[in-house]
């Protein structure tokens, strides 16, 4: 456990029965070596002494949002620069409600608010709570910003139901946060991401797009991220927010999208094209709107560069990824592309089935390169996104080695 050893630990205990689980969640983050503070909302006090607390962590335990003796008053944002990690165990279905829409009526809400240190939700909660749509959005938006999700387990709850719900035991929430401190396996890499669709514009208020929703490149650009590498992710028109540690670049059109592709790549060890960028642009953008009142119009359309292969000729040392999104055979068109664009690998998806691809959570995908082949079934972006990380980084390595 030498790697939590002088960790700076933010516990934030909220109002619920498992709240007598964070005492041993200090005592062995203690025992390893951490040095750990302990907010407490005024419900969490309810359930737990906060002088069990602060005798446990050998530090006063935080619970006002306003402090007159802090240094200005504020606790929150002293307490938010402290922390390395922040750990909600118990989160209560109230606070994690309060935390997916930003509330910082709490000083564990401010903190939250204030803080770059990476953050764990350990949930607590009745099972009914727990499976409640309500809940299984505000979990979803904090999944979407970067917050870890520990548990919860299934097993015997305190009002006698028996589900999902329980907090996960405090060694495995331990152990999950050691996890997230190690050193991951892209740590040192910088890789470049394009995602989402280009848009080319034919007047003032008409283009031409594709319908790419952008989540198979923000899921990878958030696995690459969290297995430490510096990514910087050259994203087109989508409705996603990125990790705040993601470096984002928004852009419209496949012009802007290669002019930053060239830019960000000059020192880049990895590029993945994962962007469904429009083949063609018009010549020539209308000035004014087209009138719906002629019968017919011409418009004239240019080829747009290739963004992947471009990369690849010009930076010859990035390994560089493509991704084919096509209608009919699949394996077949992929490895003319991989070949005509000098690429070191490319995804291949089936973008005509509407239970993958564009718009859906789930895909399904055959990674090929120039020695073998990789079939990964039906499951969601995420997932996926993290073992095409783990296979991506273990690629290079080849290579390098």
């Amino acid at each position: 456990m030498s790697i939590i050893r002088g960790k700076k630990i933010i516990l934030g205990v909220t109002g619920g029965i498992a709240a007598y689980k964070s005492a041993e969640i200090i005592r062995l983050f203690k025992t390893a070596g951490a040095n750990v503070r302990v907010i407490m909302t005024a419900s969490a006090k309810e359930f737990i002494r906060p002088l069990t607390l602060q005798a446990l962590s050998g530090n006063p335990v935080h619970h006002q949002l306003l402090d007159e003796k802090a240094e200005l008053g504020m606790s929150h944002i002293e307490l938010a620069k402290w922390g390395d990690f922040i750990i909600i165990a118990p989160a209560s279905a109230d606070f994690i409600a309060s935390m997916a829409y930003g509330k910082a009526d709490t000083l564990l809400g401010a903190v939250l608010l204030a803080t770059n240190a990476k953050v764990a939700v350990c949930p607590a909660m009745n099972m009914s709570m727990w499976l409640h749509e309500a809940t299984t959005s505000n979990i979803k938006k904090l999944t979407d910003r970067g917050v870890k999700i520990i548990g919860p387990d299934t097993g015997i709850q305190a009002c006698g139901d028996n589900g999902p719900g329980r907090m996960s035991p405090p060694s495995e929430i331990v152990n999950e946060i050691i996890d997230c401190l190690q050193p991951h396996e892209m740590a040192g890499k910088k890789v470049v991401i394009t995602a989402g669709p280009t848009q080319e514009w034919l007047d003032p208020v008409r283009y031409i797009s594709n319908q790419s929703s952008g989540k198979m490149g923000y899921a990878i650009a958030q696995a690459a991220a969290e297995a430490g590498a510096e990514v910087t992710l050259i994203s087109g028109p989508v409705n996603l927010v990125a990790l705040p540690t993601i470096k984002l670049h928004s852009v419209t059109s496949a012009e802007e999208m290669l002019e930053n592709a060239c830019i960000c790549s000059q020192n880049a060890d990895i590029f993945i094209s994962t962007a469904a960028v429009a083949d063609y642009a018009p010549v020539k953008k209308i000035a004014e709107k087209i009138k719906s009142t002629e019968p017919e119009i011409v418009i004239s359309l240019k080829k747009n560069k290739d963004i992947a292969k471009t990369i690849a000729n010009t930076y010859p040392n990035i390994f560089t990824i493509g991704f084919a999104a096509e209608t009919q055979d699949l394996n077949k068109y992929a490895k003319e592309k991989l070949k005509a664009k000098n690429l070191n690998a490319i995804i291949a998806n089936d973008v005509s089935r509407n239970d993958i691809g564009f718009n859906s959570e789930d895909n399904e995908v055959v990674w090929i390169d120039k020695e073998d082949e990789k079939s990964f079934p039906k499951m969601n972006k995420n997932l996926l996104a993290k073992k095409l990380i783990t296979l991506i980084t273990a690629k290079v390595k080849t290579i390098v080695n």
